[in-house]
């Protein structure tokens, strides 16, 4: 039992799990299918129509923006007709996205790489309609980018950072060669692009560290989870009784045997003094440094048991785990192995006394045969008649002891 109860101590820490990525892991990026295409996640579904409520709002914006206050926001400051049928469209595209991912959930890099370029194409154009880099909007594309990185795979978010790049440097060319700027304009494009990368390539580390520690964290939770449950099938199919009481004396846990055993039948979440008075109170007794093994007999069931209380480990809630050992079980199997044992040692005795009782009869007679006299003759058969004597007496006792 002692060993029992301690595997029961320590079995959380004792059990070592091999850990596979489960399949239905938010983290879990990729499933093969039959048809050879990759099942992502349902979170990168939701964090793509996420992006997509941020393209539409934007859109909202920029439409709403250039309908109530016209080009004085500076937004289709060089072409008003070509921002406003732009920031419809994009409004439009976005509606048409939302469509998309609500019916059909397939090809998720496809639909991200359409909704990202769709980004480029609309916000360059609009950058281009409210003259150039000089608006501001090529730092939308950030958004659009980190975004997008935080959900995509391999060299996506790099490609995406060079279609960005590309889109500004061109609108940048086309000022250059169209309205006649100056070559050194190409600065701040070039640092934006620079932007570009940077931006792609730190959110998409930030967002491959983040979902290896989501995928930890979901291995963890299903191993104490298994934990949990194999801890628990062990306490219920234990031979000794067990509870787990907390501070204040509730008892949180206890297996089918403690009934048994207390002779009660008390539900969960019960004080310990509703299953055992004298238990609570050697329990009391102990936490204040007094013996941790106790014996006693319950009135309900007349058994001899051993009660042990020992910390559970738990720095939080104070868990204390009582055992319940039935030893009057243990006292009828050592009743039994004494006496089998006086058995035996009882028909070595009558082995070793029937040796010189033959002896004694044998001599008798002998001794009958030789002898003459009336006395002696007499003499002769009470020595036979005691060695006979003797002799059922053993015979007798080793039957009943056999």
């Amino acid at each position: 039992s002692d060993v029992c109860s301690s595997d029961l101590v320590t079995s959380t820490a004792a059990l070592n799990t091999v850990v596979s990525v489960p399949a239905d892991s938010p983290a879990a990026r990729v499933v093969l299918a039959g048809g050879g295409q990759p099942e992502v996640s349902d979170s990168f579904w939701a964090s793509l129509r996420y992006f997509n409520f941020y393209r539409a709002a934007l859109a909202a914006i920029f439409l709403l923006a250039v309908l109530i206050y016209g080009d004085t926001l500076n937004l289709g400051s060089h072409n008003f007709s070509i921002f406003l049928y732009t920031a419809g469209a994009y409004l439009a595209a976005a509606v048409a996205f939302h469509v998309v991912l609500s019916k059909w959930r397939n090809w998720f890099n496809a639909q991200l790489t359409t909704h990202v370029l769709t980004d480029i194409a609309a916000l360059v154009v609009l950058m281009n309609a409210s003259s150039g880099i000089r608006s501001g909007l090529g730092v939308m594309l950030l958004i659009s980018l980190a975004a997008a990185s935080l959900v995509s795979r391999g060299t996506l978010m790099l490609f995406y950072a060079a279609m960005a790049s590309i889109g500004v440097l061109l609108e940048q060319s086309y000022w250059i060669l169209a309205e006649d700027h100056a070559t050194g304009s190409f600065f701040q494009p070039g640092l934006l692009s620079i932007g570009y990368f940077a931006t792609a390539l730190i959110t998409n580390q930030l967002a491959q560290r983040i979902i290896l520690n989501e995928r930890l964290a979901h291995q963890r939770g299903r191993d104490l989870a298994s934990q949990l449950l194999i801890n628990q099938r062990v306490i219920q199919d234990v031979q000794d009784g067990v509870m787990v009481v907390d501070v204040n004396d509730l008892v949180r846990l206890h297996n089918p045997k403690v009934p048994d055993l207390l002779g009660l039948n008390v539900p969960e979440l019960e004080q310990l003094a509703g299953y055992s008075r004298e238990v609570a109170g050697h329990l009391k007794a102990w936490r204040e440094g007094g013996p941790a093994a106790v014996v006693l007999r319950p009135a309900a069931t007349g058994k001899l048991l051993r009660v042990r209380f020992v910390a559970s480990g738990v720095s939080e809630g104070g868990l204390t785990l009582v055992f319940l050992e039935d030893i009057s079980r243990q006292q009828e199997q050592a009743q039994q192995l004494k006496l089998a044992a006086l058995g035996r040692l009882t028909a070595n005795i009558a082995h070793e006394i029937r040796n010189p009782l033959s002896a004694i009869t044998h001599a008798g007679d002998l001794l009958r045969e030789e002898a003459a006299g009336p006395g002696c003759e007499r003499l002769v058969r009470i020595i036979q008649d005691n060695a006979l004597r003797l002799d059922r007496m053993v015979k007798d006792r080793s039957e009943e002891h056999t």
